[in-house]
């Protein structure tokens, strides 16, 4: 039985999966996509298929690996050896969530060396089941950016649009920023200490 449960763990492990299973209405979430070697020859090609309601928005550049995006099909092809037996790799991107609650499923399609075809696209259960992420109602007034996965697995936060990263950079600027007042403030203040040290010189004179 211990086998058994040790046999099935690790053939659930090598599924090629889409995370976080759970995030919000019209989020900008960053997503994970990890690719298992499970044959003895090395995975050269990955295509994932983006749910109807969600846009793909960008992706992270990985050494070793060209993007093509047509229409809500991204395809990760190999430049170099791919992903080789007993390794695995994750691909990170951003897609803006449905509007709507409710699940949505990611159709992975993964290419071997050897041309065979592995389509994770079934349902939960079956021999190649696709992912599957719920999409729950955002909170009122909750922010509109998520970065689960990339949280999870690289320890720091995801993308946005540029336009957006240019915009929150500003008002980080304008929170970071010193207060034209404080320089006024400290003039006077240098001010008030000079004329007094003057003054104070002057007495001693006299």
């Amino acid at each position: 039985m211990a086998a058994a449960l040790m046999l099935f763990a690790a053939v659930a492990s090598a599924h090629v999966t889409v995370t976080p299973a759970e995030s919000t209405t019209g989020a900008w979430e960053t997503y994970t996509l990890k690719v298992p070697s499970e044959k003895d020859i090395a995975t050269v090609q990955v295509d994932l298929r983006i749910p109807e309601g969600a846009a793909f928005k960008q992706y992270e550049a990985v050494p070793g690996w060209n993007v093509t995006i047509d229409g809500n099909k991204v395809s990760w092809t190999a430049t170099g050896e791919g992903i080789q037996a007993g390794q695995f790799q994750r691909f990170y991107f951003t897609a803006q969530n449905p509007d709507t609650a409710g699940d949505i499923a990611w159709d992975a399609y993964q290419h071997y060396a050897d041309g065979s075809l592995v389509q994770w696209s079934g349902e939960e259960g079956s021999e190649s089941p696709h992912s599957i992420t719920g999409i729950v109602e955002a909170a009122a007034g909750s922010d509109s950016h998520s970065h689960g996965s990339m949280d999870m697995d690289m320890g720091n936060g995801g993308s946005m649009s540029m336009d957006e990263h240019n915009a929150i950079m500003a008002d980080v600027d304008k929170s970071n920023g010193t207060s034209p007042l404080l320089y006024i403030t400290l003039g006077i203040s240098l001010l008030s200490f000079l004329l007094a040290a003057i003054s104070l010189l002057r007495g001693k004179k006299e």
